[in-house]
């Protein structure tokens, strides 16, 4: 076992004493640095990009060799699960994902079953492996799934969607079918975290990005419950450490004093929550990950900077926070803006930590 060189993340994680506030970036490997691009256009298109160890591995490490992270993240994308279901995954330019083979009825739903995880998704460990070897300690690596009812909406939309009408009149009409949409999906993650811990991942996230589109109680009876059946089935230990969970509910505002109920070790929050009232909302019960708008890089220097500094001051004193956007990176912004927003967190974080 390579020692862990960097563990400032994984110690801000568990609200243990650190000397800076943590930084990671979400989609911190993506279009915005010219050298994915690059790597992107050798593979031929995104989905054989996440099947290639060698070339996921790559561009996983690329922000890495810009920036003083605290963090890895897995690249790969939170639909392989339902493509290991045979949903026939595919990326059209200017759309977004597509399946050929969406489940639209009840009798579709019914028929989904858990898939042999190890031999559809194997190119993913491979992948956690190869990166796992060439981070050689130097900060840890993030694994990252779906929540059931994001990955869900994509299944049942046939893609994305911004109202997600037939998932939600499942929700009033067919609540026992979309349970059991939730229950496989859950089931398959629980199989599909668990091989990425073992293959090396140090933390999981798991990303809920629309399960606040769904009124509160929906979203504690299909979003939350099947998050918190997935953290009930993780491995939570290995190689004598604690394996870290993060939940990231996008727009989740009052419902994280729900989620810090789960079982998880922390919760991202967007930027529609003050960092202030999320402490309140959550108490010490997880550490917060957050929650810079992404906008702001687009921003000057001094404008990042301040932004900054006004969401290290709204976390406030004290271990727990991991300094992040309140989203991923957008495909626009200019890399060198957020070599601005990482100096600025190691600057500027140490004060909060005396």
């Amino acid at each position: 076992m390579t020692e862990l060189k960097n563990d400032v993340f994984l110690r801000a994680l568990l609200r243990e004493p650190v000397s800076r506030t943590p930084v990671w970036i979400m989609r911190q490997a993506g279009r915005y640095l010219p050298e994915y691009r690059e790597v992107r256009s050798q593979a031929g298109d995104f989905m054989s990009l996440c099947r290639n160890p060698e070339l996921a591995c790559e561009v996983t490490m690329q922000p890495l060799r810009r920036y003083k992270l605290d963090a890895a993240i897995l690249f790969s994308d939170i639909l392989t699960v339902p493509d290991a279901m045979g949903l026939g995954l595919h990326f059209i330019t200017g759309e977004g994902p597509k399946f050929k083979n969406p489940v639209q009825t009840a009798d579709a739903i019914r028929a989904l079953r858990v898939p042999d995880v190890e031999g559809k998704l194997g190119y993913v460990f491979d992948a956690v492996r190869t990166i796992r070897r060439e981070l050689n300690g130097e900060v840890p690596l993030i694994g990252f799934a779906g929540s059931p009812f994001t990955v869900g909406t994509y299944m049942v939309e046939g893609g994305s969607s911004r109202e997600f009408p037939t998932i939600k009149a499942l929700a009033k009409e067919s609540p026992e079918v979309l349970s059991h949409l939730m229950d496989i999906v859950a089931e398959t993650t629980i199989e599909y975290l668990n091989g990425q811990i073992e293959a090396g991942a140090q933390i999981v996230q798991i990303f809920d990005t629309w399960g606040a589109a769904l009124a509160p109680d929906d979203f504690r009876r299909f979003s939350m419950a099947s998050m918190q059946k997935i953290i009930d089935g993780l491995i939570r230990e290995k190689d004598g450490r604690k394996i870290p969970v993060i939940l990231f509910t996008k727009g989740a505002g009052p419902l994280l004093s729900d989620l810090s109920e789960t079982g998880c070790d922390a919760l991202g929050v967007d930027w529609t929550t003050d960092l202030a009232t999320a402490r309140e909302y959550v108490g010490d019960k997880v550490a917060l990950q957050g929650n810079l708008d992404p906008a702001t890089l687009r921003e000057s220097p001094e404008v990042i900077r301040q932004g900054v500094a006004d969401t290290l001051a709204s976390y406030g004193n004290g271990p727990g926070h991991v300094f992040n956007l309140g989203h991923g990176i957008t495909p626009d912004i200019d890399p060198d803006h957020l070599g601005a927003l990482v100096d600025a967190v190691h600057e500027l974080s140490p004060k909060y930590h005396e």
